[in-house]
């Protein structure tokens, strides 16, 4: 979802481990995806046991259960703490998240793809669990902007009728549909055309009522 550091220490302590086993899943998931990232991989990264991996999680599903909600909980503050809050006009606050993930997709696509589509796309069908966890991790990030959509619908005209909830749903889909064709091509340039794209839709549906 975006650029998120995932550096574990080299020796964790104990109480450390879990939460040293879900950053490498966050980097090592995002770079070369689920199936490949086996439990072996994980704990060499994370720089603890297999032991101490089982102590934590009671399989590789599990931890990644676990690590999409570790993925929620790492990228909130980044998006919390950003300037685009600031914006007095609701919709200004929209295109200023829109300009946020433009300018966060930087760096290799690992950087600033997001750890819950990558996985969802590959265990939607194998795990119930991993699919809900991802989901709802995606779902919540939407969430987040369903305010500010529900006070530009009430401050500006739209040229057709939508809710704050879709709108923010879409956002969603065009992000998501974006890294995989990030992916597909090996560089930002379809993501940052689809933010680019969804900022015109966005000022062309609000145009008509803006400052009316």
């Amino acid at each position: 979802m975006t650029t998120v550091a995932t550096q574990q220490p080299a020796h964790p302590a104990r109480g450390d481990a879990r939460v040293a086993l879900l950053d490498a899943a966050l980097a090592l998931v995002r770079r070369q995806g689920w199936a490949a990232t086996s439990i072996d991989q994980l704990c060499r990264t994370a720089g603890v046991t297999k032991g101490a991996f089982f102590h934590s999680f009671e399989s590789k599903e599990a931890l990644g259960v676990a690590a999409a909600h570790r993925w929620t909980e790492v990228t909130a503050p980044l998006f919390e703490n950003a300037a685009y809050h600031r914006h007095s006009d609701p919709l200004d606050r929209i295109l200023g998240y829109l300009d946020f993930r433009a300018a966060i997709a930087q760096g290799p696509l690992e950087a600033f793809t997001c750890f819950a589509g990558t996985t969802v796309q590959e265990t939607f069908a194998a795990s119930e669990a991993i699919r809900a966890a991802c989901g709802q991790c995606i779902t919540d990030h939407a969430a987040r902007l369903v305010a500010d959509f529900e006070a530009a619908l009430r401050q500006h005209r739209t040229r057709e009728a939508v809710t704050a909830e879709n709108l923010a749903l879409y956002t969603q889909t065009v992000l998501q549909g974006g890294f995989v064709l990030a992916k597909a091509k090996g560089d930002a340039g379809p993501l940052l055309d689809g933010i680019a794209h969804l900022k015109r839709y966005l000022q062309l549906l609000f145009n008509a009522g803006r400052n009316a």
